[in-house]
Formats: structure tokens, sequence, C-alpha cells
């Protein structure tokens, strides 16, 4: 009865070993399993990590090259429009140039209109001196000063009247002194050639006589 009791007791012990064993063996290789399981997905989402970054990668290279274009567009437009104003430039500069050249030439052709008319009138002197005399031909070359001095003063050309006044060395040249009779010392006594000024610039020095004490005042 005892030898059976181990036998069977010895039987039983063995196959608890073997399930055990087995059980061990599975819970093993479910350990393994699920390891390589949660591996498998950590490579999974560590590839889905790498072909994001590549994509924004792209992404932002893609980007780079579009505002690199639109940079030389903008270079390329501004290029343009310096060249044209470089151009433009140029065109006012020469308009401006041919401008003043032209009125250097011409800027005098309506004074030269009006005095080309006093220049007939002088034509016309010896004919009146031939056909009326010489008292007729003064009338009529005094008639010619007064139109010319009409053209002067159009044209904003005045001559000077410096008698009695003050010497301006701006506008008079000294000639000569004269007694100061019954003039003030210093100032002009008489004229030896007109002077002019246009538009209230000199352009022509009188020459004049500046009156002086004599030793007899």
């Amino acid at each position: 009865m005892a030898v059976r009791y181990l036998s069977v007791s010895r039987r039983y012990t063995n196959d608890f070993c073997r399930l055990s064993s087995s059980a061990a063996t599975r819970s093993f290789l479910g350990f393994f399993s699920t390891a390589a399981e949660q591996r498998s997905a950590g490579d999974d989402c560590h590839g889905h990590d790498g072909d994001d970054d590549h994509s924004h990668l792209v992404t932002h290279s893609r980007t780079l090259e579009t505002r690199a274009r639109k940079l030389e567009q903008q270079v390329d437009d501004l290029t343009e429009r310096y060249k044209r104003a470089i151009a433009d430039s140029d065109n006012v500069r020469r308009r401006t140039q041919k401008f003043v050249e032209d009125a250097k030439l011409f800027g005098i052709q309506s004074f030269c209109r009006d005095i080309v008319e006093v220049a007939d009138l002088l034509e016309k002197s010896s004919v009146v001196e031939e056909r009326d005399g010489a008292q007729q031909l003064s009338q009529y070359l005094a008639h010619i000063q007064g139109r010319l001095q009409e053209v002067f003063t159009k044209h904003g050309l005045e001559k000077m009247s410096p008698i009695g006044g003050q010497y301006d060395p701006y506008q008079h040249e000294i000639v000569c002194h004269s007694p100061a009779e019954g003039a003030e010392p210093g100032t002009v006594a008489l004229v030896k050639q007109d002077g002019y000024i246009l538009h209230g610039r000199t352009i022509r020095h009188a020459l004049v006589g500046i009156a002086v004490k004599t030793q007899e005042q």
C-alpha cells in the first residue's frame, strides 16, 4: 500500500513538473513575444518619425526654393527698373542740355527782332538827309534814339544816369578828375561813355570824371 502511494505521488509530482515546465515555457515565450511586439511597434513609430522628418525637410527645401525664385524675380525687376531710370535720366539730361544750348543761341532773338527795326531806321537816315535836309535829319535821328531806348527798356536794358551821384565802383570807372564847379567833391561830374545795366546787373561800366576840390576852393 505504501509502495503504491509513493508511486502515485511520484507520478503526480512528475506530471506537475512537466505542467509547470510547460507553463513556464509558455510564459517565457509569451514574454519574448510581447517584447518583440513592443520592439516592432517601437520600430514602426521610429520609422514614422523618420518619414515625418524627411517630409518636413522636403517641404522646407521647397519653401526656400520658392523664396529664392521670388527674390531672383525681384532682383531682375529692380535691375530692369534701374536701367530704365538711368535711360530716362540720360534722356532728360540730353534734352536739358539741348534746351540750354538753344537758350544761349536764341535767347536774344526777341531783342534782335526789335533792334533790326532800329537798324532799318538808321539805313533810311541818308535818304532823309538828301531829301529833307539837315534839320529833318536831326529830328529823324532823335526819333531813332527814342525808339532805341524803348527797345532797351522793353528788354530790361537801362542806361545809367550818374551825373551828380556818388561814385560807385560797381557801376563807374574813373577816367579823369575835374574841378568841382558847383558840384560836391567825390560826385560824378561828367560822363565820357554811358554805362548800361541789364535787369539790375552792370554789363558796362560808365566812364566818368569825378569832381575834386581845387586849391582856390
